[in-house]
C-alpha cells in the first residue's frame, strides 16, 4: 500500500497571512497559493480537505449516475422487429470537479485526479461502449450469426502523458482478424489481409424462419378447341395460401415443415368437381455427418464471442490503466511546472530586492553603477525564466484539465487555476524487490498476459472447427408428406361418375394429415471436392497462422521480462538522480547561506550573493525536475507489473460504471 504525501494549509484569523509548511530549506519558494479558509477559526483550523469537503457540502452536489447500457429485453413479441435506443451521450462533468473548486481555483490531489479522470475522461467514456457491443456480439452468435469481434485496441486520444500502454491492438478474434493481432503492412488483394480465424463450414441461423404467402388469380383464357373444358372462353379462379416453417440446430440438424392450401372454381363443363380443394404437406429433417456436423463446428463462433467478451473486460481493464498512468504522469508534470514557477518567482524576487539595494547604494556612491547594470540584466533574464515558467504552466494546467473533464467548454473552468495538493511522490518498495517477483507480479496482474492467453485458446480451437471442412459433405435426410382432395360435384358436368371426395376444405385438411395418401422418403446425399485444394490450403494456412501466434505469444513474453527490468532500472536511476539532486540543492543553499553572510562582512558583493542566489534557483529546479523523474518511474513500474490499479485504489467496477465511490488516502 502507497500512502501519498499532502501539504496541509492550515487556516488563521483572516488578518494574518496564509503559510504552508515546505520540505525545501527556502519554504518561500514553494509556498503554494494557498486557498481563504472558509470559516476561520483561531481553535481549530481548516485544512484545505475540510474546507473542501465543507463547500462542497454547501453546494448540495448531485451525484453522476453510472454507466449502463444493457441489451434490451422484452416480453413483448413485436419487440424484436422495433429498433432500440442508447441513451444519449452526458457530457456533464461529474460532480466531484465542482467539490474540488474554492475561492476560482481547483485543488488537486493525486488521487482525486485519478477518480476525475475515471468518471470524466473521454478515452474511458469511449471504451466504456465496447462492454455491451461485446455482449451484443455473443447474442449475435448465439442466433447463428459471425462474430463481428470488438476493438481491443487502447485509446491514447489524451493529450499528453508519456506514459507506457500494452501492445493490445487490433479487433477481438473476429473472422477478419485475430484477437490481439499486431496488423503490419497488408499484402493481400487492395491491401487486405484474410485470417483463417473462425473458418470453417457454414453456419446458418438458429432462429426459426417462418414464412407465409397467399394470392387470389383470376384467369381467362380464349380456346380454339372446346374438347378439354366444352366452353371456348375458359374462367379459372384460384386461391391459394402456403406456410413454411424452418430452423437449423447447433448439431447442424435442419428441419423444413410446408403446408399449401389451394380452392380453384373453373366453368369447365368437364370436371367432376366444382369447386376443388386440395392440402398438402411436407416435413423434411436433414442431418449432416461429416462436413458441418458437431456442436464445435456449429458453436464455433458463440466460443469466439463469449471469449471476445473476456477480451474486452481485460481490455478495459488494460485502457484505465494506460488512462490512470498518463493521468499521473500528467500530474506530475503539473506539480513540476508549479514547483518550477514558484522557484524563478522567488528568484525573481530576490533579484528585485538586490537591484533596489543596489539602487540605493548607488545613490549612496558606495558601489560602481555598473554593478547596477549587472542586476538590471540579472533582473531581465529572470522575467524571461518565469514568464517560461508560467507559460508552461498554464500548460500543464490545460493538459490536466482536458483528462479530468469531459468537456472545458466553460470559460471560467478553462482559466481556472489548478493547485496540486500531492507535492512529494511516495516510496516504492518495486526498486528494491528482486526482478523475478517483479516479473511473476507482472505475469499474474497484467491484462495483455491473459489477453494473449486467451487468443491462444481461440486460435487453438479455429484448429479444430477448420478440420472439419476438409471433411466431403455426407448427409442423411427424411421426407414425410400428405395431401388431401375435396370437391363439390359440378352439376355441369353430364356424365361425370362420382367421386368419393369429401365436399369441403376441411375434409382435404383431414386427408393430408390421417395418412390416407402418405408419401415417405429416405436417402443420403454425398459430395465430394475432388483434389479439395481451397479447403486444404485454408487448413494449412491456419496452422502457419498459430504458429505465428505462438512466436507472437513468446516474444510478449519476453517483452515483458524486458518491460519490468527496464522500468526497474530506471526507477533506480531516477531515485539514485534524486538523491545526487538534493545534494547539489544542499551544497548550493550553504553556498548561498555563506555567500550572503561574507557580503555583510564586505567581504563578496551583491552581486555574488545573486549569482550564488541563482545557483540555488538551478539546483532547486534541477531536483524538482529529478523528482518529477523519480515519480514518474513509480508509475511506470507500477504499469509495467500491473499494479496500478492496486496501487491507487481504484476498483474494475467503479472504472466500468464511470463512479468513484471510495478515494484511499
Amino acid at each position: 500500500m502507497k500512502f501519498f504525501s499532502y501539504r496541509i494549509w492550515m487556516s488563521v484569523p483572516l488578518a494574518a497571512l496564509m503559510l504552508v509548511t515546505v520540505s525545501r530549506a527556502e519554504s518561500a519558494a514553494h509556498t503554494p497559493d494557498a486557498p481563504q479558509p472558509v470559516q476561520a477559526s483561531a481553535a481549530k483550523p481548516l485544512t484545505v480537505q475540510q474546507q473542501l469537503q465543507r463547500a462542497a457540502h454547501m453546494r448540495f452536489s448531485i451525484p453522476q449516475g453510472p454507466f449502463h447500457v444493457e441489451l434490451p429485453h422484452s416480453h413483448n413479441p413485436f419487440a424484436a422487429y422495433m429498433p432500440s435506443t442508447v441513451p444519449p451521450l452526458d457530457l456533464t462533468n461529474s460532480s466531484r470537479l465542482r467539490d474540488l473548486e474554492l475561492n476560482g481555483k481547483l485543488y488537486l490531489s493525486l488521487r482525486e485526479a485519478i477518480a476525475l479522470a475515471v468518471e470524466n475522461n473521454l478515452d474511458l467514456a469511449y471504451f466504456r461502449y465496447n462492454l455491451p457491443i461485446a455482449r451484443t456480439d455473443l447474442a449475435r452468435t448465439k442466433a447463428g450469426g459471425v462474430a463481428n469481434g470488438v476493438n481491443v485496441g487502447v485509446m491514447e486520444n489524451t493529450p499528453s502523458g508519456a506514459g507506457g500502454t500494452f501492445g493490445s491492438g487490433g479487433s477481438a478474434g473476429s473472422s477478419s482478424g485475430g484477437a490481439g493481432s499486431a496488423g503490419a503492412s497488408a499484402g493481400g488483394a487492395g491491401g487486405i489481409v484474410t485470417s483463417t480465424l473462425g473458418a470453417g463450414t457454414a453456419v446458418h441461423s438458429y432462429d426459426p424462419q417462418l414464412s407465409a404467402q397467399a394470392y387470389i388469380d383470376h384467369t381467362t383464357q380464349q380456346l380454339t378447341n372446346i374438347v378439354t373444358t366444352g366452353t371456348p372462353l375458359f374462367h379459372l379462379n384460384t386461391t391459394e395460401a402456403e406456410a413454411a416453417y424452418s430452423q437449423y440446430f447447433p448439431l447442424g440438424t435442419n428441419i423444413h415443415f410446408d403446408y399449401q392450401g389451394l380452392r380453384q372454381t373453373t366453368n369447365s363443363l368437364f370436371n367432376a368437381t366444382n369447386p376443388t380443394f386440395q392440402s398438402a404437406f411436407q416435413f423434411y429433417v436433414f442431418q449432416p455427418l461429416l462436413a458441418g456436423f458437431g456442436f464445435g463446428t456449429n458453436d464455433r463462433y458463440i466460443h469466439i464471442a463469449r471469449k471476445n467478451l473476456q477480451l474486452t473486460n481485460l481490455g478495459f481493464r488494460a485502457q484505465v490503466i494506460a488512462t490512470i498512468t498518463e493521468v499521473e504522469d500528467i500530474y506530475w508534470d503539473l506539480v513540476n511546472a508549479y514547483e518550477n514557477e514558484q522557484v524563478k518567482e522567488h528568484s525573481l524576487q530576490f533579484a528585485e530586492k538586490t537591484l533596489q539595494d543596489d539602487k540605493t547604494q548607488l545613490k549612496l556612491q558606495a558601489i560602481p553603477e555598473l554593478q547596477v547594470l549587472k542586476d538590471e540584466a540579472d533582473v531581465a533574464a529572470r522575467e524571461g525564466d518565469l514568464t517560461i515558467a508560467r507559460a508552461n504552466l498554464q500548460l500543464n494546467e490545460l493538459l490536466i484539465k482536458n483528462a479530468l473533464t469531459k468537456t472545458i467548454s466553460n470559460s471560467k473552468l478553462v482559466d481556472m487555476p489548478v493547485i496540486p495538493l500531492t507535492l512529494q511522490p511516495p516510496q516504492d518498495e518495486n526498486a528494491g524487490r528482486p526482478i523475478k517477483a517483479l516479473i511473476a507480479e507482472a505475469e499474474k496482474n497484467r491484462p495483455d498476459v491473459a489477453m494473449d492467453q486467451i487468443a491462444m485458446e481461440i486460435a487453438q480451437r479455429s484448429l479444430r472447427s477448420i478440420r472439419n471442412e476438409l471433411l466431403p459433405s455426407l448427409s442423411l435426410y427424411g421426407e414425410y408428406a400428405g395431401q388431401g382432395f375435396a370437391g363439390v360435384p359440378n352439376p355441369n358436368c353430364q356424365g361425370c361418375a362420382s367421386i368419393p371426395f369429401p365436399n369441403s376444405f376441411g375434409g382435404a385438411f383431414q386427408n393430408s394429415f390421417n395418412y390416407s395418401s402418405p408419401e415417405y422418403q429416405a436417402g443420403f446425399q454425398l459430395n465430394i471436392t475432388l483434389r479439395n485444394r481451397i479447403a486444404k490450403s485454408d487448413q494449412f494456412r491456419a496452422v502457419l497462422e498459430y504458429r505465428q501466434r505462438q512466436v507472437q505469444f513468446e516474444e510478449q513474453k519476453k517483452n515483458i521480462l524486458f518491460d519490468v527490468q527496464n522500468s526497474q532500472y530506471a526507477l533506480q536511476q531516477a531515485q539514485a538522480r534524486v538523491l545526487a539532486a538534493k545534494k547539489e540543492r544542499d551544497l548550493a543553499q550553504k553556498t548561498f547561506d555563506i555567500t550572503r553572510k561574507e557580503q555583510t562582512l564586505g567581504a563578496k558583493s551583491s552581486y555574488d550573493t545573486l549569482v550564488a542566489q541563482h545557483q540555488l534557483a538551478v539546483a532547486e529546479s534541477a531536483l524538482t525536475n529529478a523528482e518529477t523523474a523519480y515519480a514518474k518511474a513509480q508509475v511506470d513500474i507500477d504499469r509495467a507489473t500491473g499494479d496500478t490499479l492496486q496501487q491507487v485504489g481504484i476498483t474494475i467496477d467503479d472504472a466500468k460504471a464511470g463512479v468513484v465511490h471510495n478515494i484511499q488516502p
